[in-house]
């Protein structure tokens, strides 16, 4: 059942770059839109807001976005802030992004997109990936030519399911050559916001370390020539690498005069949404572990080491901040999963919060029979990375009506995350008891929360369900401001603060251990058809 907790208060000590300044704003772009908040120096929201922009789907396994949308979404954004938070153009000592991941924007050499951005759904590089990352003799899926040349260097190598920016890179090279060839850039989503608010092309280290193509190695971290080089990529091509914490430039006149705030305000580098969603959810000692539930999910934690596993598509990458080392095994459909079955019953939905808790509701106590559900709507990435796994609903029977439906699809999402994170957990360092943050939009669903802590037999203290990026952002840019001296310091305050509290039902414990059992042979069997080309 869930309960409150106590809030936790801050007085920022830091003396790096003090100002009188006492506002930061901070924004996160997703998938579907942009959350915008206005940050003082507890690390509070004073006001937030989200502005929408949409995503194409020209093709199977498309996914585009115009990147132009998401700056007028930022603009209109900030103007509704504006409206609501005294002299905010005055206040303002910080700027801050962070944003979806292995996108890539193709940029000429004055940041004019060359075409849509492909963002991080666009799978379309799959069977390319799959030829360049071939070989005999494999090892999960892998020439072990390959695993011999990327492991050491970058601790991991590109997924075969496309979605990692070297497929996308090496799709517009063999797809569209003239595009690739005026391309004088090749950025992730948040490198070109940066771009287009400073005029500097820069990256951190959390994006190029998920292109695949950097050195990771502890005091070799930077991009790796010889990686480059074997997939055709020329480092030219890539921005320099900076710290998260780094102010990348001043906003430019123009960019100020768009967003409608003074030109000249400290832009930091930030980073990408897993970066900073660790960082907001609190939990930074090594081995502590969070849950994000957005439209996707991932099980995440800070470790002391670099850490790898291939046979379950994880491992630790560089984050954004001081090159320490973040796992993360990421699970591709979660909160879509919830919004697909919302809005195929009612299409109303469409409009509703991440959450979805007005349709997720009454819907009745769990049954032994209820259907499984596999959420495998966009493929998967952990702990198997096979694009072509789909959903299924198992175990349908004529009894089955619409409150059993919605039953498996939240249980379905569980279960799902409790198989990654079951590999995750099982790492040497890991934090096998205490409370798990949950923090994304999909976390605010109630039973959602308490089927996790069911699923897992764990604590679930729910944070910040929405703003969990955009608080992790604004840690990121805390010490500019002298809020505190470390980015980690900061951090720490946001960890226990209010929000519900779902501790595990024994009863239901039972339950969904004996289905979560009965569960594997389905999913092992599943996977073997998937994989034959079913």
């Amino acid at each position: 059942m869930a309960r409150g907790t106590r809030r936790a208060t801050f007085s920022g000590t830091g003396t790096q770059q003090m100002s009188t300044a006492d506002l930061i704003i901070a924004a996160d772009f997703g998938t579907s839109g942009v959350k915008v908040g206005v940050v003082g120096p507890d690390l509070h929201l004073l006001a937030s807001t989200t502005a929408t922009y949409p995503l194409h789907l020209p093709g199977p396994s498309m996914a585009e976005q115009m990147p132009e949308d998401w700056w007028s979404a930022l603009a209109r954004a900030i103007a509704r802030l504006a409206a609501d938070v005294p002299d905010l153009n005055m206040r303002t000592g910080a700027i801050v992004f962070c944003a979806q991941m292995c996108g890539l924007v193709c940029a000429d050499r004055r940041g004019t997109p060359l075409r849509p951005s492909l963002v991080w759904l666009d799978k379309r590089s799959a069977p390319l990936m799959n030829k360049v990352l071939g070989g005999f003799p494999r090892i999960s899926g892998y020439g072990i030519g390959n695993l011999l040349r990327w492991l050491p260097v970058a601790n991991g190598a590109p997924s075969h399911n496309g979605m990692d920016p070297t497929g996308k890179m090496l799709w517009i090279k063999a797809n569209e050559p003239d595009i690739y060839e005026r391309a004088e850039y090749l950025l992730d989503v948040k490198d070109w916001l940066l771009h287009r608010a400073t005029g500097a092309f820069t990256t951190t280290a959390d994006s190029a370390n998920l292109t695949w193509l950097m050195d990771t190695r502890p005091g070799r971290e930077g991009w790796s020539a010889s990686l480059a080089r074997h997939v055709g990529i020329p480092l030219e091509k890539l921005p320099k690498i900076v710290d998260g914490g780094a102010v990348v430039g001043g906003l430019t006149p123009a960019a100020a005069g768009q967003l409608g705030l003074r030109a000249d305000i400290p832009v930091v580098a930030g980073g990408g949404d897993v970066s900073a969603t660790a960082i907001g959810s609190g939990a930074v000692a090594d081995g502590a572990l969070h849950i994000c539930m957005s439209t996707s999910s991932w099980v995440a934690g800070f470790f002391d080491r670099r850490v790898l596993s291939v046979a379950h598509s994880y491992a630790t990458i560089t984050s954004s901040i001081g090159f320490r080392p973040l796992l993360i095994a990421t699970q591709e459909s979660a909160g879509a999963a919830l919004s697909w079955l919302a809005e195929g019953f009612d299409p109303r939905q469409r409009d509703a919060a991440e959450g979805l808790e007005e349709f997720y509701t009454g819907f009745g106590d769990p049954q032994a029979d209820d259907p499984f559900f596999l959420p495998w709507l966009a493929g998967e990435r952990v702990p198997v990375d096979e694009e072509r796994l789909r959903g299924a609903f198992v175990g349908l029977a004529l009894r089955h009506g619409t409150d059993a439906i919605k039953r498996s699809v939240i249980e379905g999402v569980a279960l799902n995350t409790r198989w990654a994170f079951s590999k995750v957990v099982a790492e040497k360092g890991a934090k096998s008891d205490g409370a798990i943050p949950l923090v994304g939009g999909a976390a605010a669903n109630p039973y959602l929360a308490q089927s996790m802590a069911d699923a897992l037999n764990r604590q679930i203290r729910v944070g910040d369900t929405r703003m969990s990026g955009v608080l992790g952002a604004a840690a990121m840019a805390a010490p500019t401001l002298g809020w505190a001296d470390t980015v980690w310091d900061a951090a720490k305050v946001i960890n226990g603060r209010d929000g519900p509290v779902y501790d595990p039902d024994p009863d239901r414990v039972a339950m969904i251990d004996d289905r979560y059992r009965r569960l594997e042979s389905v999913r092992k069997s599943m996977v073997r058809m998937y994989r034959k080309g079913v």
